[in-house]
Formats: structure tokens, C-alpha cells, sequence
């Protein structure tokens, strides 16, 4: 009789951790690495361009898209052709703000090297980037001394999500990493040729060693 509230406490820890398992890996997001530009990634993307073509309104890749940078000026994702691109949506106010000083050391680190960061503010999450994109860049550079390429604020998830993020995020155009934003500092690496193969979580520190090798691997090729 004796070990049944044992038992009883072990059933609910177990439930308790599941369940804290499945809220982390909802909100914070899941990571998934593919092999950049491989042969089959390059199949998804032709299948992706033969359905934009049915569907006009679908980009064959996310950098035919475009956006207006942190001053407000329109610019066209195409100039980052032939660069592996993280695209990270980011928040000045959130637990993971810190990530800019690694996102600008990452930058600098690849500085030349046909690669580039693109930081999409958004105040989607908490209300955490409240700011004006001027508040935005300053408090970036400041801080942070970030020196990558920052985007005007936009909305990252929902009805009314930029074009940019319907694309990263839909099933159609993004294959096995697509599925809403869960939080602040989600990473999307897209290689030399436009094709998306890893999506980081939030708390995946831009300078982890399988991003660093990911990006390695995208380089290379």
C-alpha cells in the first residue's frame, strides 16, 4: 500500500516532464539541419519552382522576396544570391536578446566569406520589441554593436505575417521546416542558392558548433 503515492508521484512526474518537453519544443521551436544544396534539396526547390508557377503569388525561393532595411529604404533579398543567409527574427526587450552579441560574432567571424545575417524585428512575442525601427538600430548598435543588415520591424506570424515568413513558415514553400513562429530568435539558413536547410530554435545559440557546421557545409559547396 505503501508504494502507491510512490507510484502515483512517479506517474506525474513523468506527465509533468512530457508535457514541459512539448511546451519547450512548441514555443521555443524544434531544430532541423538538412544537407545544403544537395541533390535533393535541389529536386524540393525545382518541385517548389514548378508550383510557383502554377501559383503565381509563390516565390521559387525566399530571396526573390523583398523588404525594407532598418532605415525604411526597400531592399531586395536577391543581392544575398550566392551568400548563405541566417534570417533570424529578433526582439530588444527578450530573454534571448543576448543572442545579438553572438548573431554579430558569428557575422564577423564569416566577415568575407560569402555570408550574411539578416535580423527582422518583431514585436509579435510578448510586446518585446516595442520600439521604432530608429529605437531599434540604435539600441542594436549600442548594445550589441551589430553591423549585419537589419530589417524594418514586421510581423512574423499570423494572417497577416510579411510575405517573407509565409514563405519560411508554409508547408508549400518550406517543406519540412515550415510551421509557425513559436518565439523571438528562431534561425532559418538558407543556402547559396536560395534553398532553406536548417531551422535553429530559439535557444539555439548562433555560435553552436551544428550551426557553425552548417554553415561550414553551405560554404563549402
Amino acid at each position: 500500500m505503501s508504494k502507491l503515492p510512490s507510484l502515483t508521484l512517479i506517474l506525474i512526474i513523468l506527465v509533468v516532464g512530457v508535457l514541459g518537453i512539448w511546451v519547450v519544443r512548441t514555443v521555443l521551436g524544434r531544430t532541423v539541419i538538412g544537407v545544403p544544396t544537395s541533390q535533393n534539396n535541389m529536386s524540393h526547390n525545382m518541385n517548389q519552382t514548378s508550383e510557383s508557377t502554377t501559383a503565381a503569388t509563390q516565390p521559387a525561393s525566399v530571396l526573390d522576396l523583398q523588404a525594407d532595411d532598418i532605415t525604411g529604404a526597400p531592399a531586395n533579398l536577391s543581392q544575398y544570391k550566392g551568400k548563405v543567409v541566417l534570417i533570424v527574427n529578433t526582439a530588444s526587450k527578450c530573454g534571448f536578446t543576448p543572442q545579438y552579441e553572438s548573431l554579430e560574432k558569428l557575422y564577423k567571424q564569416y566577415e568575407g566569406k560569402d555570408f550574411v545575417v539578416l535580423g527582422f524585428p518583431s514585436n509579435d512575442f510578448g510586446g518585446q520589441d516595442p520600439g521604432t525601427n530608429a529605437e531599434i538600430a540604435s539600441f542594436c548598435q549600442k548594445n550589441y554593436g551589430v553591423s549585419f543588415p537589419m530589417m524594418s520591424k514586421i510581423v512574423v506570424k499570423g494572417a497577416s505575417k510579411h510575405p517573407i515568413y509565409a514563405f519560411l513558415t508554409g508547408k508549400e514553400t518550406n517543406g519540412e521546416f515550415a510551421g509557425e513562429i513559436g518565439w523571438n530568435f528562431t534561425k532559418f539558413l538558407v543556402d547559396k542558392n536560395g534553398v532553406v536547410f536548417a531551422r535553429l530554435s530559439s535557444n539555439t545559440k548562433p555560435t553552436d558548433p551544428k550551426v557553425i557546421q552548417a554553415i561550414d557545409d553551405a560554404l563549402s559547396r
